[in-house]
C-alpha cells in the first residue's frame, strides 16, 4: 500500500505529455480571467508561485505578465515537461522547483502571488496546503485558486466524487464554492472574487488521460447508468458517459 503522495506522483509522472496536450487543461476562460486579474492587480516586476503546476498551463499564462514564475510540482516528469515547453514558447522567466503544498520550500512572504490550478483536489490536507500558500504570500499579495467546482447538492456531489475516484485513485475531493469560501476564511485570506464556468468532460479522453483500467471504466459507466435522474440532470450526463461539471476560480488577498 502506497502513501497518497506516492500514488499521486506515480499517477501523473508518466502522463506529463498527455496533460500538456489536454484541451481541458491547455485552454479555458479561467486562464483568460487569471490574466485579467494579474494585469489589473500586479506589476510586471512581480513574481508568482504556481503550486502543483502539472504541465504548466497556468505558468505559461502568467509568465508574459510577470517578471518570474516558479512552477512547483512533486512529479519530476511534469517539471521536465514545463521546462521544455517554456523554452519552446520563449518563456525564459519560468523556473521549476520540486515540492508540494503543505511543505513549500520558501520563506514567509516570498511571492506577491501564489496560485494553483486543477491541483487542489489531489491534496490530502487542503486546509494545511492553503495555509502554506498563505504563508509564502507577501502581505497585501494575492492567492489564486482554480479547480473543479463540486455541486452544492449532496446527491450530485457524491456521484461526482465517486466517478472521479474510480477514474483516478489519487483523487481526494472536489470542493464546492461554499467549501472554498470557508477554507479561505479559515486561512485568513479575504475572498475578493469568484467566477465559474461549465466544464464538459468528454468521457473517452477523460479516462484515457489518466490510463483508467478497463475494469474501473466499466464500474464507472455502470454507476453513471444507474444514477438517479436528479444526478443525470445536475451533471448533464450524456449517453456516452461525458458530463458537465464546473471550473471555479477564487481570487483572494492576504492582509
Amino acid at each position: 500500500m502506497q502513501a497518497h503522495q506516492q500514488t499521486t506522483t506515480r499517477q501523473f509522472d508518466p502522463q506529463a505529455q498527455a496533460y500538456l496536450g489536454s484541451a481541458v487543461h491547455a485552454a479555458g476562460p479561467d486562464l483568460a480571467m487569471a490574466q485579467q486579474l494579474l494585469a489589473a492587480n500586479l506589476g510586471r516586476d512581480a513574481r508568482a508561485l504556481d503550486v502543483g503546476c502539472g504541465a504548466g498551463h497556468l505558468a505559461f499564462a502568467m509568465a508574459p505578465l510577470l517578471a518570474q514564475v516558479t512552477a512547483l510540482d512533486p512529479a519530476p516528469a511534469m517539471l521536465d515537461t514545463v521546462a521544455s515547453a517554456a523554452a519552446e514558447r520563449g518563456l525564459p522567466n519560468i523556473d521549476t522547483r520540486p515540492g508540494q503544498a503543505g511543505a513549500l520550500p520558501f520563506a514567509d512572504g516570498s511571492f506577491p502571488l501564489v496560485a494553483s490550478r486543477y491541483s487542489a483536489h489531489h491534496w490530502l490536507d487542503l486546509a494545511a496546503g492553503l495555509a502554506d500558500m498563505r504563508r509564502v504570500t507577501a502581505p497585501g499579495g494575492y492567492v489564486l485558486i482554480i479547480d473543479v467546482q463540486a455541486p452544492e447538492d449532496a446527491l450530485a456531489d457524491t456521484h461526482l466524487q465517486c466517478w472521479e475516484l474510480l477514474r483516478d485513485r489519487s483523487h481526494v475531493r472536489d470542493r464546492s464554492d461554499s467549501e472554498w469560501r470557508a477554507l479561505f476564511a479559515a486561512s485568513g485570506i479575504q475572498l475578493l472574487a469568484h467566477h465559474s464556468w461549465p466544464l464538459r468532460l468528454e468521457f473517452g479522453s477523460w479516462v484515457t488521460r489518466m490510463r483508467t483500467p478497463p475494469e474501473k471504466v466499466a464500474m464507472l459507466r455502470q454507476l453513471q447508468q444507474e444514477a438517479a435522474q436528479e444526478v443525470a440532470s445536475a451533471l448533464q450526463l450524456e449517453a456516452d458517459g461525458s458530463f458537465t461539471t464546473a471550473t471555479g476560480l477564487w481570487w483572494g488577498q492576504v492582509q
